[in-house]
């Protein structure tokens, strides 16, 4: 088959690397010339937000998918029009990358998610008490376009376009599932895994699987898979995260239609990697075992503050001396702060022992320039 994907990304990158298993022809479209995809696929330079530009990619291939969700969703329908099949379908891809449509989505169908209120222009009246987050309806991505407001002096700093503010929940721990549904409606969940964010880039820190869950966090989490896999009428695979509070309640904070960071311990922690279930979900194959190993954590490697230029990995020689620890880097030359650059996986036999060694992995290793 001839598989297109909208987005050029690290993302691209690894389901490519997982998907040459396989016998099939991988198509790639990104506006950077140096994306991470350019050299291990046929590449195609270009704005995948423009919508003839999507088309005339998307139009002499099997399947079109994404690795990111900001992508024209109108050509995408029009390429279903024309016979191209399209994972997930365009309808989905439209409703979550626009924050609005997504928090309409889990009312109208009973998935928890916190209170919320649009807030389409800088002159409505706010309802919505202190303190509560303002999420952009569109272009947020990994922390951007998420600003907490917690009191009125922080009015100012009010954005001014369409956005969803809402409910600020007391956060004990934030958590990720992964799902998958094929075309015949078959459907896989990976195991449950706590994020750990940078408190100072909003970035994901650490993830680490298995969690330490209550059988009623356990049970919220799967009634909220099912319904969402019941609901959402596409084959896909997609990353929902959840909040869960100090009272034990379970919120879903939002979902990505695609490969997530929070994913990527499973290519050496489970049975199988997320990408290798994207795959299976892009052929309408039968779709992989999740089970878990052992315990397995991933540490994103970013870029240090202060350092912008032909990228430099400092410590990685002395992490590749050490047992079951895996480094993944996306092939970008050039860092700069905060940039992903790439992830580096550890299994333990605990999760005290896995905690330990993602620390001291993260104390060794520098992204410099």
């Amino acid at each position: 088959m001839k598989i297109g994907i909208l987005g050029g990304g690290q993302l691209g990158r690894m389901f490519i690397q997982n998907a040459l298993n396989y016998d099939d022809e991988f198509y790639t479209l990104d506006p950077a010339s140096d994306a991470p995809c350019h050299n291990i696929s046929y590449f195609t330079q270009g704005n995948f937000n423009d919508y003839q530009t999507v088309l005339d990619f998307g139009k002499d291939k099997d399947v079109v998918t994404i690795e990111i969700e900001h992508v024209n969703a109108d050509a995408l329908a029009e390429l279903e029009n024309q016979g191209v099949k399209v994972v997930p379908n365009a309808k989905i891809v439209k409703t979550i990358q626009q924050k609005i449509l997504q928090k309409e989505f889990y009312k109208a169908n009973n998935i928890p998610s916190p209170d919320f209120e649009v807030m389409w222009d800088g002159n409505a009246k706010i309802m919505m008490p202190l303190p509560f987050v303002q999420k952009m309806n569109t272009g947020g991505y990994d922390g951007k376009g998420v600003q907490v407001i917690r009191t009125e002096e922080d009015y100012q700093h009010l954005w001014k376009e369409p956005t969803v503010l809402e409910s600020l929940v007391d956060i004990d721990k934030e958590l990720s599932v992964i799902v998958a549904r094929n075309e015949n409606g078959e459907t896989k969940t990976f195991p449950v895994t706590e994020m750990v964010a940078d408190p100072k880039l909003n970035l994901l820190d650490f993830n680490i699987c298995p969690t330490q869950l209550s059988e009623d966090v356990q049970n919220q989490i799967r009634s909220i898979t099912e319904t969402f896999l019941a609901t959402v009428n596409s084959p896909g695979l997609f990353a929902i995260e959840l909040f869960l509070d100090k009272e034990g309640k379970v919120w879903v904070n939002e979902t990505a239609p695609r490969l997530h960071n929070s994913g990527h311990q499973s290519q050496e922690g489970n049975a199988n990697s997320q990408f290798e279930q994207m795959y299976r979900v892009v052929k309408n194959l039968p779709l992989a075992d999740t089970d878990t190993f052992t315990y397995s954590g991933m540490l994103n490697l970013v870029g240090a503050e202060g350092f912008s230029g032909k990228v430099i990995y400092d410590g990685l020689d002395e992490v590749l001396k050490l047992p079951k620890t895996y480094v993944h880097l996306y092939g970008k030359t050039e860092t700069k702060p905060g940039r992903k650059m790439g992830h580096i996986n550890v299994l333990a036999d605990s999760r005290e022992e896995l905690m330990d060694k993602l620390i001291k992995v993260k104390a060794m290793v520098k992204v410099r320039a």
